[in-house]
């Protein structure tokens, strides 16, 4: 009796570090705001994530902090998006893999699906975010991972992806919807730098960015003057500028234009490459997307709901 009672004790302490184990999050560190709100979609409870990349930071230039890689080496899982966003990054990634699960994200869509990249041979256009079709492929490799890490928990997982794409999928529709209110002849978006052209190629627009694929480019004057051009040319009337790229290249172009006696406003802030505050409707994919095509609609000669998608948009955008 004594015996088979030491026994019974032994396997609950034996049991406990693995109950204490499956009633912890796992600690998820995602590079991008877009990565960190798929992986909380996903993850709900079971996840614990942080996000490197707040509102109005540049991927393409940032670089880990000293608190990053603490964060990154005590994570039970890294979330990077990968083709080459986080350009000054990808070292270190590569390292950190010998010691932690680390995947790269975007690295899983199938690539006849993406655009070259316009400076780097063998590398593509890493803006995938900016139409829902691609990122739902994101949705999926952020919910492998989250699977892989924590096999138990895949019921949980696969519930939460479910419902989240199906949001996707909406926010699909209505950009579908609204953007094709948008005059034909209005239906070129200028922008700091080339983010858009996933998002052009899906909703049939000219995308011109100053800058090109990543915001290391120089933007020449050259290009300034040929855009200044087309802007008198085409009659285009609005130009956007973004949350996460200085202003000054757009204003230069908005200058241009009036020095040519054509009259070029901008037609609002788009989040290009970082989401809106946290805490925010726009400080999720969903919020993100749906303040950029609503601001793009109703700024080029759409009539577009206000508030968006579902009214949950800022009053005042």
């Amino acid at each position: 009796m004594i015996r088979r009672s030491f026994l019974l004790a032994l396997g609950l302490v034996t049991a406990l570090p693995l109950m204490a184990w499956a009633d912890t999050p796992l600690k998820v560190v995602a590079t991008t705001g877009m990565i960190a709100d798929a992986a909380r979609q996903i993850g709900g409870d079971q996840v614990e994530v942080k996000g490197l990349m707040g509102p109005g930071v540049d991927p393409h230039a940032y670089r880990q902090t000293r608190t990053d890689i603490v964060a990154m080496t005590r994570a039970d899982l890294v979330l990077w998006h990968g083709l080459y966003l986080e350009a000054q990054m990808g070292e270190f990634f590569h390292d950190l893999e010998r010691k932690r699960t680390v995947v790269a994200v975007a690295e899983g869509i199938d690539k006849s699906k993406l655009r070259a990249h316009d400076t780097y041979d063998n590398k593509y256009d890493p803006h995938v975010w900016m139409t829902p079709v691609l990122w739902r492929d994101v949705v999926i490799e952020v919910q492998k991972a989250l699977t892989a890490a924590r096999p138990e928990a895949a019921p949980i997982f696969e519930a939460n992806a479910k419902a989240h794409l199906a949001d996707v999928d909406r926010l699909t529709a209505y950009a579908e919807t609204t953007l094709a209110t948008v005059p034909d002849n209005n239906k070129v978006l200028v922008t700091a730098h080339d983010a858009f052209g996933y998002f052009g190629h899906s909703f049939g627009f000219d995308v011109l960015g100053i800058q090109g694929i990543s915001t290391q480019s120089e933007a020449g004057l050259n290009r300034i003057g040929e855009l200044v051009d087309l802007l008198v040319d085409r009659k285009i009337t609005a130009v956007f500028v973004e949350s996460s790229v200085s202003d000054r290249s757009i204003r230069a172009l908005i200058e241009g234009a009036a020095a040519k006696g054509h009259v070029v406003q901008v037609g609002g802030e788009l989040f290009s490459d970082a989401m809106g505050e946290d805490g925010t409707y726009e400080g999720t994919y969903l919020g993100m997307l749906d303040h950029n095509i609503t601001v793009i609609a109703n700024a080029l000669g759409a009539d577009a709901p206000a508030r968006g998608m579902d009214g949950k948009l800022s009053a005042g955008f």
